[in-house]
C-alpha cells in the first residue's frame, strides 16, 4: 500500500457529525459496562434461586469479564472479516439475546453459559465504541470525545448497583438483564443509520486469524481467573492444583507473548506498547479499574453483611459516586482545555486514594452520610483520573491502530478489574481470618473483660434457660461479636489497600507527555 493511500486512511472522517456517531457507540458501551455490576447487589438472591453458596455464585460476574476479556483480543480481526459496522451489530445483537437467557435461566450452569455468551457479545463493544469515537473527533476535540466516553465507563458502573438493588427488590433479579433487550434493539437501529466504515475498517477478503495465539490467550485468561477465584478457598499454593494451573497459566502467557512477537499476521499487534503514552496510560487504568471494580463489589458486601441494608438500600448507598462523578464531568468540561491533564489525573488519583481511606476508617456505628461523603469523593476522583488518562493513552497514535489499541487496553483493563474484584475478596477473607485469631486469644476465662460478660450474659439468659445452655449461648453471642468484629477490620484492611495502591501510582504520570 503506497504512502498516499495509508494517509488518505489516517485522515478519514465520517460524514456525518462526530455528535450523531456517538449516540449507537455510547448506547453500545453504556450497556456492557453497566452489566458488568448491575449483579453485584443481586448475587444473594440468585445463589438462593439456585441453590448455591455465595462464593459459587461469584461466577456470574467473573464469566462475564473473563469472556468479554477473551473477544476483545480478537475484534480487529472480525471487524477485517465482517467490517466494523457490521460486526459492531452482531455483537450487540449476541448480547441482546444472551441477556433475554440471562433473565430465564433456571440453573447456575444456564445463567453462566449465558453470562459466557453476553461477555462474548459485549466484549467487540467497547474498543470497536472508543475508537469510532476517536475517529469522529478532530485530535484538538478528543477531550471532549473522552469526557463523553469516560462519563460512560465511570457512571455506568456506579449506576449499576443502584438500578440493580431497585429492580430486585421491586421486581425479580431476571429483570436486571430484561432491560438490556429494548436498549439493544435500539442500538442495533441506531447503528444501522448513522454508522459507516472507514477505508482501513471494512470487509477484507483472505483475512489471517491467529488460532495458536487465540488458544494461548485464552488458556491464560481462563487459568488466571480459576486461580484468583478459587485460590482462596483452596489456601492458595498449598493445594497442588493451584500449582499445577499457576505453572500452565504462566506458561500460557509466556507463549502467547512469544506467538504474539514472531508471527507474522498476530492476533493482537503489539507494536503499539512501543509508544511510551500508551504503555503507561494503559497500566495506570488497568490499575483504576482493578481498584474501582474492587470496591463497587466490597461495599453492597459491606452494607448488606455488616450493615443489614437490603438489595436496593445497599445500591442507593452508591449513588453519591455517580453524583460526584457528574460533578466531575462539568467541572473537567470547563477546564479540559486549560489544565495539564497529569495533573488532572493526579488529582483524580489523590481523591480516589482519600475516598478509600476514608472508608478504611469506619465502624459499625455510622450513619448514612458516612457512607456517602467517600463514596462522592470516590465518584469525583474517578472521572477526573479515568476521563483525561483515556486522552493521553492515545493521542500519539494514529487513526488506524485506534481499533487494535482500544482492543488491546479494553482486555487488559477487563483482565485489571476481574482480578481486582478477586483480590479484594481474598483481602476480606485473609484479613478477617488474621485480625480474628489475633482477637480469639482474648476469649479466655482469665480475661476478666470477657469472664465479666459471659457473667452478665449469662444471668440475663438464665431466667429464660437452664443454666450451663444459657452459659453456652452467652459465649456463642460473644463469639459472634468477634466474628464480626473481624470482618469488618478484613473489609477496612481492604479498602486502605486500595486507596494506597490509588496514590502509590501517580509518579507513573511522570513519565507520560503531554497533550499540546
Amino acid at each position: 500500500m503506497s504512502e498516499e493511500v495509508l494517509t488518505e486512511n489516517a485522515e478519514w472522517k465520517p460524514s456525518r457529525g462526530p455528535w450523531i456517531i456517538a449516540i449507537p457507540t455510547i448506547f453500545a458501551a453504556f450497556m456492557f459496562v453497566l452489566d458488568e455490576t448491575i449483579a453485584n447487589v443481586a448475587l444473594p438472591h440468585m445463589a438462593g434461586t439456585f441453590s448455591v453458596s455465595r462464593q459459587e455464585s461469584t461466577w456470574i460476574l467473573t464469566s462475564y469479564i473473563v469472556a468479554s476479556g477473551i473477544m476483545i483480543t480478537a475484534v480487529d480481526w472480525f471487524c477485517k472479516l465482517m467490517g466494523r459496522k457490521h460486526f459492531f451489530m452482531m455483537s450487540i445483537c449476541i448480547f441482546t439475546i444472551s441477556s433475554f437467557l440471562c433473565g430465564i435461566a433456571n440453573s447456575i450452569e444456564m445463567i453462566i453459559f449465558a453470562r459466557i455468551m453476553q461477555g462474548l457479545g459485549g466484549g467487540g463493544l467497547l474498543p470497536v465504541s472508543q475508537a469510532v469515537l476517536l475517529e469522529g473527533f478532530p485530535k484538538e476535540q478528543r477531550g471532549k470525545a473522552m469526557a463523553t466516553f469516560g462519563l460512560v465507563v465511570v457512571v455506568a458502573p456506579i449506576i449499576g448497583p443502584v438500578l440493580g438493588g431497585w429492580i430486585t427488590d421491586a421486581w425479580n433479579w431476571p429483570w436486571i438483564f430484561f432491560i438490556n433487550v429494548p436498549i439493544g434493539i435500539l442500538t442495533i437501529y441506531v447503528s444501522h443509520l448513522f454508522l459507516e466504515d472507514p477505508p482501513y475498517a471494512k470487509k477484507q477478503k483472505n483475512v489471517y486469524f491467529d488460532k495458536l495465539g487465540f488458544l494461548f490467550l485464552t488458556s491464560w485468561l481462563i487459568s488466571m481467573q480459576v486461580i484468583f477465584d478459587k485460590g482462596n478457598d483452596a489456601d492458595w499454593f498449598n493445594a497442588p492444583w493451584i500449582c499445577k494451573l499457576t505453572v500452565f497459566c504462566v506458561l500460557s502467557f509466556i507463549l502467547f507473548i512469544i506467538s504474539q512477537i514472531y508471527q507474522k499476521k498476530p492476533l493482537v499487534d503489539l507494536s503499539v506498547f512501543k509508544d511510551k503514552n500508551y504503555t503507561i496510560g494503559t497500566l495506570i487504568q488497568v490499575i483504576i479499574m482493578g481498584v474501582m471494580l474492587g470496591s463497587m463489589m466490597l461495599l453492597p458486601q459491606f452494607l448488606q453483611l455488616m450493615m443489614g441494608y437490603n438489595a436496593f438500600r445497599s445500591g442507593l448507598a452508591i449513588m453519591p459516586r455517580g453524583c460526584g462523578a457528574m460533578c466531575a464531568v462539568i467541572i473537567y468540561g470547563a477546564f479540559a482545555n486549560k489544565l495539564d491533564e497529569r495533573l488532572t489525573v493526579a488529582l483524580g488519583l489523590i481523591l480516589i486514594g482519600i475516598g478509600g481511606l476514608y472508608f478504611g476508617f469506619l465502624n459499625l456505628d455510622i450513619a448514612s452520610i458516612n457512607i456517602a461523603i467517600p463514596n462522592f469523593i470516590y465518584g469525583f476522583g474517578m472521572t477526573f483520573a479515568m476521563i483525561p488518562i483515556i486522552a493521553l493513552s492515545v493521542v500519539t497514535l494514529k487513526n488506524n491502530q485506534m481499533t487494535n489499541a482500544s482492543g488491546i487496553q479494553s482486555m487488559l483493563k477487563n483482565i485489571g478489574g476481574a482480578v481486582g474484584t478477586s483480590i479484594t475478596a481474598t483481602l476480606v477473607s485473609r484479613y478477617a481470618q488474621i485480625h480474628q485469631a489475633y482477637m480469639v486469644d482474648g476469649l479466655n476465662q482469665f480475661n476478666p473483660v470477657f469472664a465479666e460478660r459471659v457473667a452478665q450474659t449469662t444471668a440475663a439468659l438464665s431466667q429464660y434457660t437452664h443454666y450451663t445452655v444459657a452459659n453456652y449461648m452467652a459465649q456463642y453471642s460473644i463469639y459472634g461479636t468477634m466474628i464480626k468484629q473481624a470482618n469488618l477490620w478484613g473489609f477496612m484492611e481492604a479498602f486502605r489497600i486500595c486507596g494506597i495502591l490509588a496514590i502509590l501510582i501517580i509518579p507513573l504520570l511522570l513519565l507520560l507527555k503531554k497533550i499540546k
